[in-house]
Order: C-alpha cells, then structure tokens, then sequence
C-alpha cells in the first residue's frame, strides 16, 4: 500500500485521541493534519498541527488535498448550552468537512454521528445526527463512512459524572443486552477509532453505516447504493 495522507476533525475528543494515535504510528501514513481550535502538545514528525476558527472552515479547503478525511467532531447538550451551538458543532461544521473532502476529491470520509441517527427521530439529538447523514450521503466522495457508537468508553480530557455513571451501569449489565438491545452496549473509543482507520485502508466504495454492535466485528450492517439503503 502506498503512502497516505490524512486529515483529522476532533483530535481531542475520545475516539478522535485514539486515531491520531494510529494514525501517527501507522506505517500506511506519511502525513496527519490536524485541525484544531487550540494547539496540542503532541509533537511528530508525520504531524502538522493548524488552529482555526471552523466557523471559517471552508477558508482551509487546501488542507483537504489528502486520500482520507477523518471527522470525529462532537459535543453535548449541556456544554453545548444551546440549540444553535449543538448544531454548529454536530451538524455545520462535519457537514464544511465533508463538502471541503468532496471539492478536494479525497478518497475517504469517514465521520462518527450517534447509536439512534434518524432524520425522523422526535429527539434533537438523534435528529440532527440523522440529518448530518443525510445530507452528506449525497456527496460525490467515492467512500463514505458512518459509525453510530453507543456511549463511549476511555479516558476522556473533562469529566463527565453522570456519562461515567452509565458507563459503569451498562458495562456491568452488557451481559443482559442481547438481540435487538446489543446494540445499546458501551464501546471503548479505541475500538471506533481502529474501525475507522481499516475501513478508511480498505479503499471500499459507497455510502456505509456502520451500526455499534457491529464495530467490534468490522461488519457493515447497511449502505446505500444510489441512494437506496441495502443490506451488506
């Protein structure tokens, strides 16, 4: 395999931590970009390091000159505080990065919404997730990938009480969710940020949701093909 390029969105985040990570000690990649908002301590020599404002994302459109996109950007309700900054955060600036990934051709986008992304959901959350999807699926990227973890496990850089209550909840009751409840399972970022990276190596073309029962395997659970969802 030759040598890849890559951006990554989120790199602070608890997945977006865990792929630079790989990224950074992959042999496939010569070049990692990272945009962020305030510079990391991390120094690499594979690494460049940009703070921008991503109200003015589409400023840095050459910076996606590279074969993947990785966007893991994300925050919450509560740190969020208002509607309006939920949006920018989870649904305007993924949705900059994607059209950025398109005029510069890469190869890969690969983005993370949420367990639950439905356009139709009557939760805001789930539907604006769900509305991301649906409005970056149409991009002409030739591979772009979805996943839609459940809660999150590692070490994140703030802490969230009631999160890490769950957390401990779930995991402890992982073993009672089965069948069509498996999917509600905690995952460890680690796992979501390794399931992006090979899905982003294996080069494979089309529109892929990859639900969170299925990261753990590397299975696709559907896709769509022309703008109809399919089972693969």
């Amino acid at each position: 395999m030759s040598q890849r390029s890559a951006v990554l969105l989120g790199a602070t985040g608890l997945v977006g931590q865990e792929l630079l990570e790989l990224l950074l000690t992959s042999t496939h990649y010569e070049k990692v970009t990272v945009l962020v908002r305030k510079q990391l301590s991390i120094q690499h020599p594979k690494l460049k390091q940009l703070v921008i404002d991503f109200n003015q994302l589409e400023e840095h459109v050459e910076e996606f000159k590279v074969d993947d996109v990785y966007c893991c950007l994300g925050t919450t309700m509560k740190k969020a505080k208002t509607r309006a900054n939920f949006l920018k955060v989870d649904y305007d600036y993924p949705l900059k990065a994607a059209k950025c990934a398109e005029k510069k051709k890469v190869k890969n986008f690969l983005t993370i919404t949420a367990i639950g992304a439905d356009l139709c959901s009557p939760f805001f959350y789930s539907k604006v997730k769900g509305q991301a999807e649906v409005d970056m699926a149409p991009l002409y990227i030739p591979s772009t990938h979805f996943f839609r973890p459940a809660l999150l496990l590692g070490k994140r850089q703030e802490f969230r009480a009631m999160e890490k209550l769950s957390g401990y909840m779930l995991q402890s009751l992982s073993f009672l969710l089965v069948g069509k409840w498996r999917k509600y399972r905690p995952i460890l970022a680690a796992n979501v940020a390794k399931a992006m990276y090979e899905a982003a190596t294996q080069d494979k073309p089309g529109v892929h949701i990859h639900e969170s029962h299925d990261i753990h395997t590397g299975e696709c659970y559907y896709s769509f093909t022309n703008g109809k969802r399919v089972i693969s």
